[in-house]
């Protein structure tokens, strides 16, 4: 007989899957030095148990009330039902409160577990190398960290305080009914409950791709509808409004059909359910009745029953929702603590110690480095930098010239050669240490959405302000902050899209000098300057590398003309070097690119003399 092979279920989580991640989940119930937490759970427990333990003697408290009131023929409430009244309301109360209390205990663990299980994520995700970041959504690392923290928390308020505890609650109310009725009526209850359970488990799990579906054709009609309002003038210039209606149309048509299939499967299930503790309760009632009829049980007994099989159902009533939330928390907790299984690319040795910098001398001997194997990026590159000096980079894009910088980083290992910062190979030292001895202003300088003085004072945390106004005076930033209404409290907004480029570029240079590096490293710092501004940031600039070791990789060649070496890259390979006036009289690849830049800027210091002679024409008529 041959087996036809089954696919797999993309939803289904796998079941070593979900002990894994649950074992990944149990130290942060149970955290090694938190003593005080470790006495929450157990205390957590302790309710827990008395809260489950009252609830099924909740039921026989009520039997004994019913057998008092049946008890007395002439309508007087006798001295006992009174007080089983009293302990069965006392009963539900301490059930109740038990309850509350085992949650208000557990609810600082629970916290806890949260706040630690995502701050080891995040900080995890900051030890994590470049390459992985370049090649990972950002949106979709945050929302996987957001949804297993969420899950977290769904999974400790219905798992572990409700599905275990009715769990236990069913065992309990199956040996009572075993001790005090007999083995059937357990059985009876015990199969009635298992057979809801797998019907409820099952019925999910076929009713899941109808929601899958719902989610599917929802998020299409939607973003249908949207693209279509926002091009309302392409609609309009092509007449095409009746297309439109019927594309949103038939997303909409599809919905409904996911829609009416997951609303008559969920009535199935509701059916199913109902039917089965319908044929439980029937059968417990036929049995409960026939012992009150032969005299074995009384009518206090008869309603002990019904209650007990009540009382299991109301907790299992939103089985089906819970179980699919629950697989779906365990499935955002798997994806987080995946995060945590990937490693870094760069790490540091064991061994490594802290870089001491004496003067920041930087060489790059040797070097090779590809992001790909199959493209070499740098081909066996060779220069040193002496403390003190000026090194600029120059060439074509994607000649290599940004890698170079993030080698000095240590971003990425070389796959070639080595680099070395005052005789010390970045290999074998500490990575922030290497960080910490270098500044650098990006070319794509990107603030944080905060204030323009939280952002300068991000090189150095905990400067005063004093030190980041000084910082903002050498990057020529501050006269236009203190001229904003809410001075250095102004907000940048996202990604510091309310500053200009060129103020964004100062802020950026202002956070460099607050930190004051042995290394400085600016990619094409002036690029989003205009020509006056630019001329003011290179003296500032040139005032603050004085003494230190400097890299600027550049493309506009005016901004490189003092530097000690110049060195010109193409195609991962140093093809000249020298100064600015040695590698004019060679007349070589760098020279003709000066000259086409020189070109480019008469062009436009004559379009904007004409531009400047049109505005102060006489107009005639």
């Amino acid at each position: 007989m041959r087996m036809r092979a089954r696919h797999p279920n993309p939803d289904a989580v796998s079941r070593p899957g979900d002990f894994r991640t649950l074992r990944t989940l149990l130290p942060y119930l149970w955290p090694a030095e938190e003593a005080a937490l470790r006495a929450r759970v157990v205390a957590a427990v302790v309710f827990l148990v008395a809260a489950k333990g009252i609830n099924v003697i909740v039921p026989v408290l009520y039997k004994y009330v019913v057998d008092g009131l049946a008890a007395d023929q002439f309508g007087k409430i006798a001295a006992v039902p009174v007080f089983m009244v009293i302990a069965y309301g006392v009963a539900r109360m301490l059930s109740q409160a038990f309850g509350e209390l085992r949650d208000a205990v557990f609810a600082k663990v629970a916290q806890r577990a949260i706040r630690t299980a995502g701050l080891k994520t995040f900080e995890h995700l900051h030890a994590l190398s470049l390459r992985f970041h370049l090649d990972r959504r950002t949106g979709a690392v945050s929302r996987a960290i957001e949804r297993g923290t969420k899950g977290i928390d769904f999974l400790l308020s219905f798992m572990l305080f409700n599905i275990l505890p009715t769990l236990l609650e069913i065992l309990l109310v199956c040996g009572i009914l075993w001790a005090l009725f007999g083995v059937w009526y357990a059985l009876i209850t015990f199969v009635c409950i298992a057979g809801y359970i797998a019907f409820t488990v099952t019925i999910t799990e076929w009713r899941t791709k109808f929601r899958r579906e719902m989610n599917e054709t929802d998020s299409e009609a939607h973003t249908k509808a949207i693209d279509s309002l926002l091009n309302f003038e392409t609609v309009k210039y092509f007449g095409n409004e009746a297309h439109e209606g019927r594309r949103f149309d038939a997303a909409l048509r599809r919905y409904e059909m996911a829609a009416v299939r997951s609303k008559v499967s969920l009535s199935l299930l509701n059916i199913g359910q109902g039917s089965i503790i319908a044929v439980g309760l029937i059968a417990l009632m036929l049995m409960a009745a026939r012992g009150v009829a032969d005299g074995t049980m009384t009518v206090g007994d008869f309603v002990m029953v019904n209650s007990y099989l009540i009382q299991l159902y109301l907790p299992l009533n939103f089985l089906g929702f819970v179980y699919r939330e629950i697989r779906q928390s365990l499935t955002d907790m798997e994806q987080m603590f995946q995060l945590l299984q990937e490693g870094p690319e760069i790490a540091d040795r064991s061994d490594a110690g802290p870089l001491m910098v004496n003067g920041g001398g930087i060489a790059f001997d040797n070097v090779s480095f590809a992001y790909d194997p199959r493209r070499t990026v740098l081909d066996r590159i060779s220069f040193a930098v002496p403390a003190g000096q000026t090194l600029a980079i120059v060439g074509p894009s994607g000649s290599g010239k940004s890698t170079i910088s993030r080698l000095l980083y240590r971003f990425y290992d070389v796959t070639g050669g080595s680099v070395a910062i005052d005789g010390q190979d970045l290999r074998g030292v500490t990575q922030s240490s290497v960080r910490a001895a270098i500044g650098i202003v990006p070319q794509d300088t990107v603030l944080f959405n905060d204030t323009i003085f939280y952002n300068i004072a991000y090189g150095r945390p905990g400067a005063t302000e004093a030190e980041v106004e000084a910082a903002a005076r050498l990057a020529r930033i501050h006269d236009f902050v203190a001229g904003l209404p809410d001075g250095y409290r102004t907000m940048v907004g996202e990604r510091g899209l309310k500053l200009s480029g060129g103020e964004k570029q100062r802020v950026a240079i202002a956070r460099t000098i607050l930190k004051a590096p042995a290394v400085l490293l600016f990619d094409e710092a002036t690029s989003a300057l205009d020509t006056q501004t630019e001329k003011e940031i290179q003296a500032s600039l040139r005032e603050v590398s004085a003494g230190r070791t400097t890299l600027i990789i550049a493309h506009r060649l005016s901004t490189v003309v003092d530097a000690d070496q110049i060195i010109v890259l193409e195609s991962g390979r140093i093809v000249e070097r020298g100064r600015h006036v040695e590698l004019l009289a060679e007349d070589g690849p760098y020279a003709a690119m000066w000259a086409k830049q020189q070109q480019v800027e008469h062009a436009r210091e004559a379009l904007q003399q004409a531009v400047a002679a049109e505005d102060v024409l006489p107009i005639t008529s």
